[in-house]
C-alpha cells in the first residue's frame, strides 16, 4: 500500500513539473512587446498580434523624477521639454488577453534604457567664397533651430542649415546665434556664435552688434576674428564696469557691469597691434570699433528727479513700489520706466509754472529741474542728461540723497509798477518791487532757467547811444537769459523800466532774493 502511494505521488509531481515547464516555456514563447526607439517620439511600443494591450508606460530620468508623457499609436511623446543627451529610464506594461493570461501570463513589462539625441554645431567660423550661399553645418540632424533668437521648426531633420545669406559685399562677412534642438521636445542648445568670413583674408574681424548701430547699456560686445587671437586683448574707452570672457580660441565677448555701459554716451573698443584687422563690410583696416549707446527715458529721468525732491511735483509708481534701490533695476527702470502718476507737491502752484509742465516730454521744468541737479553735482548745467548726469542720479536714489533746497520759482511783472516775486516751496515768500528794461532794450519776455550764480561780478557792455559800461562790484547776480540777470543795483526809485534788459532790485531785497534763485531757478518775465 505504502508503496503504491509513492508511485503515485511520484507521478503527480512530474506532471506538476512538467506542466510548470510548459507555462514557462509558453510565456517566453507568447509574443512580447519590444520598446524601439523612434525616428520622431522617445520611443516607440511595438505590440505584436496576440501580445496583449498596452496598460502603463512610465519614464524616469536618471534621479528617479517622472517625466509626463503620453502615448500615441505606440509612440511615447514627452508632456515637457527634455535636456539633450539625457539618460532616460523607459518601462512599458502589458497587459495579456485574459484567454492567454493563464497559460503566458496576465502581464509582462519591458525596460529600455535611451540617451536623447544631442546636436552641435560643427565649426563656429566659416570661410565662404565670393557669391556663396552660407549655411551652418550640425553633427548631426536638427529639427528645430534658432537663429538670433528666431526659432525655425522645420518639417525635417537637416545637418546642414541655410541662412539665406549671399557671402558678397556688405555681407561678405557676418555673425549669428545659432541654437538648435534634434527633436521638437527637447531644448534647445546653449546659442553659439557662428561668423563667416571672405576666403583669402588673412585677418577680419566681425563684431555683434554691428560698429555704429545703438548699443543697449547691457548688450553684450562680441568680436569674432577670422584667425586665432592668441593672448592679446582688445580695451574698451571710456574704461566701463565689466570684463572680458573668451569664448573660443577666435571670440572675445565684454559682458557690462551692473550699471551698463553709459546711457546716452558711446562705447569704443580699441584693438591693439596684433589683432588690427579688416571690417569686411568696408574692406579697410580698422584698429578702433564704436558704438552709439542707447539713452534713457525722458520719463524715467524726470521720476528721478521728482523722486531726488528737484521737481515741484511728486511721483508715486502704480503698482506702489518703486525700483529697487540698486544699479541693475534703475538700469532697467531708465531703459523701460514703470508706470506711475505725477501730483503737485503743494496746494497752490503760480498758474503760469503749472502751465509750464508735461510729463514724458521735455519741457522747461524738466530741463531746469535738470540744470538745478547738474549744479548741485558739480556737473556742466547745461540741461543734458548725459552720461555722467544718469550715473549721478542712479548714485543718488540707491542712496537716497534728496534735494534739501526746495524748489523756488521767480516771477517778473513787467506791468508799472513793476515787481518781482519769489514762490517757494508753495509760499510765496518776497515781493519787491524792481526794474526791468527800457524800450532800447527790454528784457525779453518768456520762461528761462537762471544758468548763472554768483555773488558778485563785473558788468560790462554797450549802452543805446553806443557807448559802453563797465560796472564792478555788482552784487548778488543770478543770470537767466543772455545778458539779463536779477541783481542790486542802485536807483533813486524802482517799480519802472530803467535797466538794459536787467532786473534791477533794491540791495536789501537783492540780498534776500539770491539764495532762493540757485543755477536751475526758473524766471518767468510777463507784461
Amino acid at each position: 500500500m505504502r508503496r503504491r502511494l509513492l508511485v503515485v505521488a511520484g507521478v503527480v509531481a512530474g506532471v506538476g513539473a512538467l506542466a510548470a515547464g510548459a507555462t514557462a516555456a509558453a510565456r517566453n514563447a507568447w509574443p512580447a512587446p519590444k520598446i524601439e526607439l523612434s525616428s520622431g517620439a522617445l520611443v516607440h511600443v511595438h505590440i505584436p498580434r496576440f501580445g496583449g494591450r498596452l496598460a502603463a508606460v512610465r519614464v524616469l530620468t536618471a534621479s528617479g523624477e517622472a517625466v509626463p508623457v503620453r502615448v500615441d499609436n505606440g509612440d511615447v511623446w514627452p508632456k515637457r521639454l527634455l535636456g539633450q543627451g539625457e539618460r532616460l529610464f523607459v518601462e512599458v506594461l502589458v497587459r495579456r488577453p485574459g484567454w492567454a493570461g493563464w497559460i503566458a501570463g496576465a502581464r509582462v513589462s519591458r525596460t529600455l534604457t535611451v540617451t536623447t539625441p544631442s546636436v552641435r554645431v560643427r565649426s563656429r567660423v566659416l570661410h565662404v567664397h565670393d557669391g556663396a550661399s552660407v549655411a551652418v553645418g550640425f553633427d548631426g540632424a536638427a529639427q528645430v533651430v534658432a537663429v538670433d533668437g528666431s526659432v525655425r521648426r522645420r518639417g525635417k531633420p537637416t545637418s546642414l542649415l541655410p541662412l539665406g545669406v549671399v557671402a558678397h559685399g556688405t555681407s561678405a562677412a557676418g555673425s549669428v546665434e545659432i541654437a538648435a534642438a534634434p527633436r521638437p521636445w527637447q531644448r534647445l542648445s546653449a546659442p553659439v556664435r557662428v561668423s563667416w568670413f571672405p576666403v583669402g583674408v588673412s585677418r577680419a574681424v566681425v563684431a555683434s552688434p554691428a560698429p555704429g548701430k545703438r548699443l543697449a547699456p547691457n548688450e553684450r560686445v562680441t568680436l569674432t576674428f577670422s584667425s586665432p587671437i592668441g593672448d592679446a586683448a582688445p580695451r574698451l574707452r571710456p574704461v566701463s564696469a565689466g570684463s572680458w570672457h573668451v569664448v573660443d580660441d577666435h571670440t572675445v565677448s565684454f559682458e557690462p557691469g551692473s550699471v551698463g555701459f553709459p546711457l546716452g554716451g558711446s562705447v569704443r573698443v580699441v584693438l591693439p597691434q596684433s589683432l588690427r584687422s579688416v571690417l569686411p563690410a568696408t574692406g579697410r583696416v580698422v584698429r578702433t570699433l564704436s558704438w552709439p549707446v542707447e539713452a534713457g527715458s525722458l520719463l524715467r529721468l524726470q521720476q528721478l528727479l521728482a523722486q531726488l525732491d528737484y521737481l515741484p511735483l511728486r511721483w508715486a509708481p502704480s503698482g506702489g513700489t518703486p525700483p529697487a534701490a540698486a544699479a541693475d533695476a534703475q538700469l532697467e527702470a531708465a531703459l523701460s520706466p514703470p508706470s506711475g502718476v505725477f501730483t503737485w507737491r503743494h496746494a497752490h502752484v503760480p498758474q503760469e509754472l503749472r502751465s509750464l509742465w508735461t510729463p514724458g516730454r521735455m519741457n522747461l521744468v524738466t530741463r531746469a529741474a535738470l540744470m538745478r541737479f547738474e549744479d548741485a553735482h558739480g556737473l556742466p548745467a547745461d540741461g543734458s542728461p548725459g552720461p555722467a548726469v544718469w550715473r549721478a542720479l542712479f548714485a543718488d536714489a540707491i542712496a537716497g540723497r534728496l534735494n534739501i533746497e526746495g524748489y523756488s520759482y521767480v516771477l517778473v511783472h513787467e506791468t508799472v509798477p513793476e515787481s518781482l516775486t519769489v514762490w517757494h516751496n508753495g509760499k510765496v515768500v518776497l515781493r519787491s518791487p524792481g526794474n526791468t528794461g527800457i524800450p532800447q532794450a527790454p528784457t525779453a519776455p518768456g520762461t528761462y532757467p537762471v544758468f548763472e550764480h554768483i555773488p558778485v561780478g563785473t558788468m560790462s557792455g554797450t549802452n543805446p547811444d553806443g557807448t559802453h559800461y563797465h560796472d564792478p562790484g555788482v552784487r548778488w547776480i543770478s543770470y537767466f537769459h543772455g545778458g539779463d540777470a536779477i541783481h542790486a543795483f542802485y536807483r533813486a526809485s524802482y517799480g519802472t523800466p530803467q535797466s538794459l534788459g536787467c532786473v534791477e532790485l533794491p540791495l536789501p531785497a537783492a540780498e534776500q532774493v539770491w539764495p532762493y534763485t540757485p543755477v536751475g531757478t526758473l524766471v518767468t518775465v510777463e507784461q
